[in-house]
């Protein structure tokens, strides 16, 4: 058995592949080598960068708030939740999945883990399908998650603001959710995207106001989804949709609110203003819908045809190239869209 090598980010701005032992199979458990590990660019930047709450404030989860205190603290070792892999050893009790299949699931940017089998149950990837798309599982979901949150109906007018990777795949899904959709984001290439994505309209938030643009066509959006992760991206979406419109706010914003003025558009136009994160899915959705079938109902999507994920990755790096790819993240997002890191077995520990 080779050694476990795990992508730890050792303090903000220091990314180490560290070598560990590889854990033992209990009841109930199966061995996955790691083939892909998708980076969640938005969450995994936070650790990066150490602006994410849970290193500065302590995540009370019986009362659910935030408090004095750390949940997490330097290093941090595996994050990242998008991973494929094969099932390459299983305990005696376990028939699902089968040794030697490919499945999709969470376990950190490492080269093999030991996972409970029933949180795979379900995660196979088909036969003839690229081990690649597996790595959208749960970036689909996310965006599934918002476009639920959204309530579109047939015909509705949507603006999508960020076309990042998850904001892409927001624009996909509403419009076969039967919205007319306004891409918005400052990267003309990523509009470009979006339209083949099947947006209506793409403008570019350079340009002038996303609200401006929209009212001039009709009185105002039906509801938009926030998923740049900035407060001025906020405001200017409680801006564009019309009175009583909704506001999905699913990007993961940083620090204080600058830029988010809510005795404007906000209180005059009673915007209502939802939040949507992976934690779970929309209350009144809750009797039948759950993060699980979020995940396989996009990959369906997937293997369909209808969502064509795999155009979304610019970069597939080795593992070893870990501190060169956050840098990249960092430093030049706007060149990058999913990076992957692809994992082997010869790996030797490296710093950045």
């Amino acid at each position: 058995m080779w050694g476990m090598h795990v992508i730890t980010i050792e303090e903000p701005g220091l990314v180490r592949v560290r070598a560990e032992e590889p854990g033992d199979l209990a009841s109930g458990t199966v061995r996955v080598r790691t083939l892909y590990s998708g980076v969640s660019a938005g969450t995994e930047l936070t650790a990066y960068r150490g602006t994410n709450p849970y290193l500065n404030r302590k995540w009370d989860t019986e009362r659910r708030l935030f408090v004095e205190g750390q949940s997490h603290t330097y290093p941090l070792s595996g994050w990242g939740y998008q991973e494929v892999g094969e099932v390459v050893e299983a305990a005696p009790d376990v028939s699902d999945p089968p040794v030697g299949s490919l499945v999709w699931g969470i376990w950190g940017h490492r080269d093999e883990a030991i996972v409970p089998a029933e949180k795979l149950v379900g995660h196979m990837i088909p036969p003839g399908v690229d081990p690649l798309a597996g790595v959208f599982a749960r970036v689909g979901a996310i965006a599934l998650n918002a476009v639920h949150a959204a309530d579109i109906h047939l015909g509705d007018q949507v603006a999508i603001f960020g076309q990042g990777v998850i904001g892409l795949l927001a624009t996909r899904l509403a419009v076969l959710n039967g919205a007319r959709v306004v891409a918005a984001d400052a990267l003309p290439a990523r509009l470009e995207l979006a339209k083949r994505f099947g947006a209506a309209e793409a403008f570019d938030v350079g340009a002038g106001s996303v609200a401006e643009f929209v009212r001039k066509r009709i009185e105002g959006a039906d509801t938009a989804i926030e998923l740049s992760g900035s407060h001025q991206g906020l405001h200017e979406a409680i801006r564009t949709v019309r009175k009583g419109g909704r506001v999905v706010a699913a990007g993961f914003y940083q620090g204080e609110g600058v830029g988010l003025r809510l005795g404007e558009e906000f209180h005059h136009n009673q915007v209502q203003l939802v939040s949507s994160q992976i934690g779970g899915v929309a209350s009144w959705m809750s009797h039948r819908w759950d993060v699980e079938r979020l995940q396989r109902t996009f990959m369906e999507l997937v293997y369909r045809g209808e969502v064509d994920a795999e155009r979304l990755i610019s970069h597939v790096m080795p593992v070893e190239s870990a501190a060169e790819a956050f840098d990249l993240l960092d430093r030049h997002p706007a060149d990058v869209l999913q990076l992957v890191f692809a994992f082997d077995r010869s790996l030797e520990e490296t710093t950045g």
